[in-house]
């Protein structure tokens, strides 16, 4: 190898349009902006959503419902998941962190144990809510289930 040999990585470089750089560069003069008018002056700028003075449509569209914003949200996390967890890992106490850690959610999150799949080991569960068929589900095998 010697420096005559020596590129750039392919995909690395490509030819930038290298604007109001004078007439040698091909976009002097009008810097690509054409003649005249609003548009070609320093300083223009367009209002977000502007349609050239027609009725914008996000004007236009009625707007409806209702965005509860005391709403909370929740992670759900169902019954063979934990499932899984504790077979996986060999646990019998499976609480927010231990979920957090393994990925289930994140540390802001708030998670709700849901019923889907089949429970078939004893675990001590600790969420933020449970769904009642989940709830049951866990004391039938004799855990535990604590809301925190």
């Amino acid at each position: 190898m010697d420096l005559s040999k020596l590129k750039p990585a392919n995909g690395s470089t490509h030819k930038r349009k290298r604007i109001a750089r004078g007439q040698g560069s091909g976009h002097g003069g009008t810097a690509t902006r054409g003649h005249k008018g609003q548009k070609s002056r320093s300083g223009y700028s367009k209002k977000i959503g502007f349609e050239g003075g027609q009725m914008p449509i996000q004007r236009v569209v009625p707007k409806f419902g209702f965005k509860n914003f005391n709403r909370v949200e929740y992670k759900a996390i169902n019954l063979k998941t934990l499932q899984d967890l504790a077979d996986k890992f060999n646990v019998t106490a499976i609480d927010f962190q231990f979920m957090a850690d393994h990925g289930l959610a994140s540390k802001n999150d708030k998670v709700k144990i849901l019923g889907v799949g089949e429970l078939k080991s004893k675990l001590d569960v600790k969420a933020h809510a449970f769904s009642k068929t989940a709830k049951e589900a866990i004391e039938k095998l004799e855990g535990t289930t604590e809301i925190i």
